[in-house]
Parts: structure tokens; C-alpha cells; sequence
């Protein structure tokens, strides 16, 4: 058994890419808190993740879109002083243009996306700077930076996950507390489905299997990466990338508008 790692919180813990977390984390020796509204299913992957790693799992069932059962969830975060990973991956996609979806369903992806991950976040920020160590995972999506994929909402909500994870990256980086923005690609989950998608009408070449897409994140985590796009062969695009955007910082903020505005 791997050495005790303390224990990781884990939100949409019950399928998909959650759930793999949940296992490669037990493997790697972490305690477990698995979030997610399905208690058959939480419950039968705490068994077999017991079984197979004798880690202690704990299952929370919770709707991170009902305020009581995120109240919860926020208080187990700030009260368990054994938390020392959070993995922000509960969400929802949609592949429907704005003009015909509802927006009431727009609007509960924006509460689940980006309300439910801020607030555990908030939830579970003091404790790790008072103990000078933690770690947080936020699951973004390519369609952060290429939101023109998918629906605009889901793109705008991934987009404040990787803007959020950058500010929490410069915040508290110097804290002792790892921030790890992880933005995959289409993956073979039940994201697809939920959102009213099929994965057979994307080709082959650009679907990535969970445990590939988990696995490369967590080694994107452990080579010390702020950032893991699993399917990007070249780390130096990213980083061309983000250079381009720290350039324009220096511009960004003059007392007089530019000259190319005729002033």
C-alpha cells in the first residue's frame, strides 16, 4: 500500500472521469470523500475501491445544484483537517446552440460549473493555507480556449475554471497549495449523453478513453504542470500560448486609449 496521502474530495465521483480519480487516487494511497447525487453508485465504487486498495472511502450523496446539499459538502471542506486534495469535476456540457436552448438549463450549468466549484473552493482555500499544503484540480474543457466548439455557455463556464485556476495559481502558489487545471478533450463519458450528444457521431481519432484522459492528467500533475491538455502532443504550444497572454499585460491598463483610436 502506497504511503497515506491524506484524503482527496472528489465532486461527480460516481461515473466517468470522477470515478477514475477516485481509483488512480486510492491506488496512490489517498483517502477518499466521493461526492455525487447516485448513492447506489457511489456506493458500489466505495466497495470495490475498499476491496481493492483497503483505503477508507467515504460517500457523501449530494446535488451540487441544491444549496442545502452544497452547504454540506462546503462544511465537510472546511471542517475535515484531513482534506488535502479537492477534485472540482462535477459539471454538465451542452451542444446546443444558444438560440434554441432553454435558459433555465443554462442557467443551472453556470450554478454547477462555476457557483458549486467556487464555493468549495472557498470552502476548502483557509484550511490549506493555514496547514501550508493542499491541493486543488479543477476539470476544465478545451472549449476553454475553443469555445466556438460547443455551446457558448459551456465554453464561458470552462473559461472561468481555467481563469479561476490561473488567479488561485499566482494566489497561492507561493502558499505551498498546487493548483492543476486539467482541459481534455472529448472524452468518452457520459458527458455526451447528458448533453443530448451522441459520441458515435464524432470521429474515432479525437476521443479519448477516461483512463487514458485521467492518467495523463495525473502525470501532467505530478511533472508540476499548472496546466495538462492530454491530447496536446507539444507542451510548448501551451506555453506559446500563455506567453501571448502575459505579453499583452504590460498594455492592458494606460491612461490614454491607444494611438490607432486617433487620440
Amino acid at each position: 500500500m502506497s504511503n497515506h496521502r491524506g484524503t482527496a474530495l472528489i465532486t461527480g465521483a460516481s461515473t466517468g472521469i470522477g470515478a477514475t480519480y477516485a481509483d488512480r487516487l486510492a491506488r496512490r494511497g489517498y483517502d477518499l470523500i466521493l461526492v455525487a447525487r447516485n448513492r447506489e453508485r457511489l456506493d458500489a465504487l466505495a466497495r470495490r475501491i475498499t476491496n481493492e486498495t483497503q483505503r477508507s472511502v467515504e460517500v457523501l450523496t449530494a446535488d451540487l445544484n441544491n444549496r442545502a446539499d452544497l452547504q454540506r459538502v462546503e462544511d465537510k471542506l472546511r471542517a475535515d483537517a484531513s482534506i488535502t486534495m479537492l477534485v472540482n469535476n462535477a459539471g454538465v456540457a451542452s451542444v446546443t446552440p444558444l438560440a434554441n436552448s432553454d435558459v433555465a438549463q443554462m442557467q443551472s450549468m453556470i450554478e454547477l460549473n462555476v457557483t458549486a466549484l467556487t464555493r468549495l473552493t472557498a470552502a476548502v482555500t483557509p484550511g490549506f493555507v493555514a496547514r501550508g499544503s493542499g491541493a486543488i484540480i479543477n476539470i476544465s474543457s478545451i472549449a476553454a480556449v475553443a469555445p466556438e466548439l460547443l455551446n457558448g455557455v459551456y465554453g464561458g463556464t470552462k473559461a472561468f475554471v481555467l481563469a479561476f485556476s490561473q488567479s488561485l495559481h499566482h494566489e497561492l502558489g507561493g502558499q505551498g497549495i498546487r493548483v492543476h487545471v486539467v482541459l481534455p478533450g472529448a472524452t468518452a463519458t457520459d458527458l455526451w449523453s447528458n448533453a443530448g450528444a451522441s459520441l458515435e457521431v464524432l470521429p474515432k481519432e479525437i476521443v479519448m478513453t477516461v483512463d487514458d484522459m485521467v492518467d495523463a492528467a495525473i502525470a501532467g500533475f505530478d511533472a508540476g504542470e499548472f496546466a495538462t491538455v492530454p491530447a496536446l502532443p507539444d507542451i510548448a504550444d501551451w506555453e506559446a500560448f500563455e506567453s501571448a497572454r502575459l505579453a499583452l499585460k504590460p498594455n492592458l491598463s494606460h491612461a490614454k486609449p491607444a494611438a490607432r483610436y486617433g487620440f
